[in-house]
């Protein structure tokens, strides 16, 4: 028995669709299928601009760079994430400051981003890490309060909600990622949401190699060649028309390893009831409540034909941004870091290869 951490769901148009966007011949960064996406995504999320783009890294390039952060800024992120959140605040000359995790949620730490504000902190991320929520009410009145930016990374979470309405719609600017592994997929790509206009006219000039929209070929700003690809576009389309059937797949996936992995062994992550939060269940990750090897567990899962992954390692303990200093300051991103890990998770993963799965986390456990 062989279980990946994730697969995509293909059931759909894509192949339809790619065939169609090659026999048009438009197979580069123009072409109907960009439009159909946009206004798919736009509609789903209900964020006014959406802006496809080469990936999800770029996408928070793009907005750092259209909110005009930069050398001198700071910008707040949370250690406990992927490292693409933390890398594009270098692009742009700013530093990242870094804040430890709630133990119950796994996402920013609403007092330690208050200890963390100075005078040169102009935003805040806030990355919906593993598909569930932050509390962007309170992360919004913060910001608000301070006279910062925010911005979420919904990289992990499209299909996630808060009180009914989708992420991405409280910060000044959001972005989601469509990499292979991601809720849906087009290989490679992203997108820019805002329901600013100006800061959406800005994001497409910056992608598109600031070019003047009335002057052919006549370049006023320094741009990016970030735009994403017709036939990447034309997936897109497809997954959309299937995301409801994808994330009513995900959600039966965690429940199920909910139903098999005792409480008294592990925390899941929770739903925040009091935010009426809908998750998307992108990767179902857990942190064991005794000290348990996770490299030995991964290894033994391995021997019997399941791929898991670490939990992020907190990006304050990588060589590049490592600080003495502060070690000991993200003792709950330390801990979850360290006791975690990540489970197979795609939408197709059915009762008994999960119960098989959580069979063997028990038996090591007991080993």
């Amino acid at each position: 028995m062989k279980i990946p951490i994730y697969k995509p769901w293909l059931a759909g148009n894509e192949s339809k669709y790619v065939n169609e966007a090659l026999n048009s011949s438009w197979i580069s960064s123009k072409g109907s299928f960009i439009n159909k996406f946009e206004q798919s995504f736009s509609k789903f999320t209900d964020i006014s601009n959406c802006l496809t783009v080469s990936n999800g890294t770029v996408a928070l390039h793009l907005a750092l760079l259209a909110l005009g952060i930069g050398k001198g800024d700071e910008v707040i992120v949370p250690t406990l994430t992927y490292i693409a959140s933390v890398n594009c605040v270098r692009y742009v000359g700013a530093t990242p400051i870094f804040v430890d995790c709630d133990p119950n949620n796994w996402q920013l730490s609403l007092s330690h981003i208050n200890q963390k504000i100075s005078s040169k902190t102009k935003a805040i991320i806030a990355v919906h890490l593993y598909g569930f929520l932050c509390n962007t009410l309170k992360l919004k009145e913060i910001a608000v309060k301070n006279n910062l930016y925010l911005i979420e990374d919904c990289a992990e979470a499209l299909g996630t909600t808060i009180h009914k309405r989708h992420v991405g719609n409280a910060g000044d600017i959001s972005t989601f990622s469509f990499y292979g592994n991601k809720t849906i997929t087009t290989g490679e790509g992203g997108i820019v949401g805002t329901n600013n206009n100006d800061l959406a006219k800005k994001i497409y000039k910056l992608k598109n190699q600031g070019v003047n929209e009335n002057k052919v070929y006549w370049h006023d700003i320094i741009g990016f060649n970030y735009r994403m690809t017709n036939i990447c576009a034309a997936i897109g389309l497809a997954q959309m028309e299937n995301i409801n059937e994808i994330l009513s797949q995900k959600k039966i996936v965690y429940e199920l390893y909910k139903k098999y992995l005792s409480s008294d062994h592990v925390f899941f992550q929770n739903e925040q009831k009091e935010l009426n939060e809908s998750s998307s269940f992108w990767i179902i990750s857990i942190q064991f409540k005794r000290e348990i090897n996770c490299e030995k567990l991964r290894k033994f899962l391995f021997d019997k034909g399941i791929e898991t992954r670490p939990i992020f390692y907190p990006i304050h303990k990588m060589p590049m941004y490592h600080n003495p200093k502060l070690e000991g300051d993200y003792p709950n991103a330390d801990k979850i870091s360290k006791y975690g890990i990540s489970l197979p998770s795609y939408p197709e993963l059915n009762e008994i290869k999960i119960k098989y799965i959580c069979e063997k986390i028990k038996e090591f456990i007991y080993l």
